[in-house]
């Protein structure tokens, strides 16, 4: 709608403004659906710009949808929905639109709550003409939580707001964002929270505001556009950014490599061969894609980086790091960023010291050890998890900040919910309806994340879907469809979120609701630690849900439910 307004004493109004010249074309309904007819005799369907629709759909979604406390008997009263014809007169209003009115018994009966104006009432700039509703005083069937309930959906995303403020740098990441080893390449761990992403994002923007050209490059399509807006909160300009920073998954990187030298119809055969020679995925991706771009980068004509930065470097090979070598200019600089804790690709424990010392590092680490992004009560949470179920990685615990006692009165809520496999999607459907009665203020529904497998994820898409809520998401059956989802994957979506447990690595949100379906295997325990590590701490709080249908997690479960009843 054009205009939405609320008071939490009275109610709530929404009006749709048409300036249309009704006289321009004649309009009439046909079984009760708009069409009109222009001056040369043409007729067309108005259906999917239905002014009379839209009123009573404005109505319905805010009184089933947007506001769910509203009493379910009378709430609608509460409710205004109207039409504006600035440009037309209330003849010309009638002529075109009274049969479809006079087909809705809701217009009828209610027509003080559904209010159609035309140029007089404009003109008269009588507001009770346009908005009969507007002098009433009070309401019984109006609240503060009522009003809330719509505000969530109304107001800007956290994620959004985040993006006009500059990153947050401490001294150990500044040194790393401000320097280069003598040789040029780094390693850099730490904890999640810790900051590896923004060290690279801001090391990016630094080298790109000096002229150079810079590869950032992960294996997950999904962190690209969060490692893109981390990047533009540094220094560089937008427009710096966007011309000398390439932001690329490692196999997109490689297509594109491939396909721009002679070797590009040996690519595409790979493809054909799958099928031909029965080659494995497993193969093309890891073996005979980085053969391929490891020859096309070879060639004389290949315009080489001054810097190519790692991210989630635990999800890479150390072959496909190999190929990204040789794609440095002389004297150039290389970082990777790790987290072995993180191995949810069971790839981490192929970067011996060994192969490390081949790949071009040389001395230790560089070590961030302080998680500045989850709260500090959960990161006992997170190390009991990893003690009781990650014996076999090489642990790094996240540390809280020295400054705790501020941070100790953020308010935090967590909650486990047990479930068995037949209710899980239920009782995921019931958090995401809880969570939306308790938003925090300065946060918009748009900021809630939901992450699970495509088997809970796609019909929880699709129930929101009927109900017309969009989701940004990245649930799809066809590969090719969940590729593009992925790329459009990005917080700044005025849309509820919800994608994989892989997809979401590496990102960041305050509301989340985890549904977790297997730990039997080390990469979904490590997966499952990496969704707990998602949560981000905040003075106005932060909220975590966990809805499992896992035995085996039954004690640690309880864990979490002891310390919400301590803390309530």
């Amino acid at each position: 709608p054009d205009f939405v307004l609320l008071n939490p004493e009275v109610g709530i109004a929404v009006f749709e403004v048409k300036d249309w010249d009704l006289k321009a074309m004649k309009y009439f309904d046909k079984g009760g659906r708009l069409y009109a007819e222009n001056q040369e005799g043409e007729e067309f369907s108005l259906e999917a710009n239905n002014p009379i629709r839209k009123m009573k759909l404005y109505a319905k979604e805010i009184f089933e949808l947007y506001c769910p406390r509203l009493d379910q008997r009378a709430g609608k009263a509460a409710i205004t929905s109207g039409l504006i014809f600035p440009c037309a007169s209330k003849e010309d209003v009638a002529q075109a639109f009274d049969r479809l009115i006079n087909q809705s018994k809701d217009l009828m009966k209610y027509k003080v709550t559904y209010p159609i104006s035309a140029k007089e009432d404009v003109q008269s700039k009588s507001l009770r003409a346009i908005f009969p509703e507007s002098v009433r005083q009070s309401s019984q069937l109006m609240s503060e939580e009522i009003a809330e309930d719509l505000r969530g959906w109304l107001r800007e995303p956290y994620f959004s707001q985040v993006q006009r403020q500059p990153l947050e740098i401490d001294d150990t990441q500044s040194k790393l964002i401000e320097s280069r080893t003598q040789s040029g390449y780094r390693r850099i761990r730490g904890p999640s929270g810790s900051g590896k992403s923004l060290v690279l994002a801001a090391r990016a923007a630094n080298l790109a505001a000096e002229g150079k050209k810079i590869l950032v490059v992960c294996f997950n399509i999904t962190l690209l556009n969060y490692l893109r807006d981390l990047t533009v909160r540094h220094t560089a300009s937008r427009k710096t950014i966007r011309a000398n920073i390439e932001f690329l998954n490692f196999h997109n990187w490689c297509k594109r490599v491939v396909e721009k030298s002679d070797l590009y119809m040996e690519y595409h055969n790979l493809w054909e061969s799958q099928k031909k020679q029965n080659l494995s995925l497993e193969r093309i991706l890891n073996v005979e894609i980085p053969r391929l771009t490891s020859t096309a980068v070879e060639d004389d004509g290949f315009e080489k980086y001054d810097a190519i930065l790692v991210d989630e470097g635990q999800d890479f090979r150390p072959s496909w790091w190999d190929v990204l070598r040789k794609s440095l200019a002389d004297n150039g600089e290389m970082i990777l960023a790790a987290d072995k804790t993180q191995d949810i690709y069971n790839t981490a424990g192929t970067w011996t010291e060994e192969v490390m010392s081949n790949a071009g590092f040389r001395g230790p680490w560089s070590e961030l050890e302080v998680s500045y992004r989850l709260p500090r009560v959960v990161i006992p949470l997170v190390c009991h998890f990893i003690t009781q179920f990650m014996k076999n990685h090489e642990i790094k615990m996240p540390i809280p900040p020295s400054q705790g006692e501020l941070r100790d009165t953020y308010p935090v809520h967590l909650k486990w919910v047990q479930t068995s496999h037949d209710q899980l999607f239920e009782s995921c459907l019931d958090e995401l309806r809880s969570m939306f009665t308790d938003l925090r203020q300065d946060t918009s529904y748009t900021d809630i994340c939901v992450l699970s497998d495509k088997k809970i994820g796609i019909p929880l898409v699709q129930h929101f879907s009927d109900k017309n809520v969009s989701f940004c998401h990245t649930h799809s059956k066809d590969k090719q469809e969940s590729q593009r989802l992925k790329r459009a994957f990005f917080q700044g979506s005025a849309k509820i979120k919800s994608t994989t447990l892989h997809s979401f690595k590496g990102w960041e949100s305050r509301h989340l609701i985890v549904c977790v379906t297997s730990v039997d295997r080390p990469e979904d325990r490590a997966l499952l630690y990496t969704a707990l590590t998602r949560l981000q701490d905040h003075p106005k709080g932060s909220c975590l849900t966990v809805v499992s249908s896992c035995n085996e997690l039954i004690g640690y479960g309880q864990l979490w439910n002891d310390l919400q009843r301590s803390t309530t």
